[in-house]
């Protein structure tokens, strides 16, 4: 039986791709916008893919037409984009967002926006929930940008009931800035160490993309206006996901754990590194949708790493993986871990 049709905005991304599948599989039909029109080629062929450029005038209500039961939407991303579905309000049955756990700051105010500041790090509660306090709504970073969109959503109420999913760290096959890069990159060069900063218990929890594409298909069957987290069942430390990759890869390193902070430069840093835990806690989800992990963090592996390699193949990292290259620092600067290693041995 067709549940009613739903309209996927960024469908062609990591999260979109897997959350037509989900949608199609729940008996959904299903339109994938997204800037190329691309198809992903496990989507069945009922799935209607179309280009569309939001930031166009007119696009998006051209695209939606006559309307839709359910609009899921990846890459909102500020007050703007949700004013933008608001306004289309009479045309949407419901709404389901992708949002951030970036939007969160401790009693101290330091959020995610501050870590570059000397002990800038926020100190979470462990875990954290959704009505813990969050960063002002703003344009000046990633997560006052994603609280301006939470506001302006939650704001319509009844006139546009919006779940709003906050991600957590975002994994699996088409991510455009993979932190797994940093253990498969090391594995296929042979590199046979690891260095880890703050003892490797640095903990960032991360979510799979069917994780969330599983949040999104009972969000869509239940609308409301409400707030959840999105993560994975557990929250390993770098260190055990690490040892996670190197089981998946059937490779055997060396782990050096460094007390404290990077000595130097890039040393014992990953894109996991921190003093303090972010950690989410699902019982919202699990309450208010019924929710259950479809995949653990280890499960997920086999396939993340099958589409790492291949994405690398042939090409030098930053090419293959320009997201991660934009934060100018260099992860694979294996001299300089040997240079630290030789000084300390």
């Amino acid at each position: 039986m067709i549940k009613g049709n739903a309209f996927v905005l960024g469908a062609s991304g990591q999260v979109g791709r897997a959350a037509v599948l989900a949608l199609v599989a729940d008996g959904w039909e299903v339109t994938a916008a997204s800037r190329g029109g691309l198809r992903d080629d496990r989507w069945p062929d009922e799935v209607r893919s179309v280009r569309l450029d939001r930031t166009e005038e007119g696009a998006l209500a051209a695209g939606l037409g006559d309307g839709c039961d359910v609009l899921v939407d990846i890459v909102a991303y500020d007050g703007g984009h949700g004013r933008q579905l608001t306004g289309l309000a009479d045309r949407i049955g419901s709404a389901v967002v992708v949002s951030s756990g970036a939007v969160y700051e401790d009693e101290e105010g330091r959020s995610f926006d501050t870590q570059d500041r000397p002990d800038g790090f926020p100190a979470y509660p462990v875990p954290v929930a959704e009505d813990w306090r969050t960063v002002a709504p703003g344009d000046t970073s990633y997560g006052t940008r994603k609280v301006a969109l939470e506001r302006e959503l939650l704001a319509a109420g009844e006139a546009l009931p919006t779940t709003l999913l906050r991600a957590g760290a975002i994994h699996g096959p088409y991510c455009p800035g993979p932190r797994e890069l940093w253990f498969v990159k090391r594995v296929l060069d042979g590199r046979p160490v690891r260095l880890l900063a703050y003892g490797g218990a640095s903990r960032f929890h991360p979510v799979h993309v069917d994780n969330l594409a599983e949040l999104v298909r009972l969000a869509a069957a239940n609308p409301g206006s409400r707030v959840l987290n999105g993560a994975d069942p557990e929250a390993p430390t770098v260190a055990e996901i690490g040892a996670a990759i190197d089981a998946a890869m059937g490779a055997e390193s060396e782990t050096v754990l460094i007390e404290g902070p990077p000595p130097e430069g890039i040393v014992g840093l990953t894109p996991w590194t921190a003093p303090r835990p972010m950690v989410y806690d699902m019982t919202a989800a699990e309450r208010e949708l019924g929710y259950r992990p479809v995949v653990s963090y280890a499960e997920s592996l086999p396939a993340t790493v099958e589409w790492l390699a291949g994405h690398l193949a042939g090409r030098e990292w930053r090419e293959a993986f320009p997201n991660l290259a934009k934060y100018g620092v260099d992860f694979f600067d294996y001299a300089a871990e040997d240079a630290w290693l030789a000084a300390r041995r």
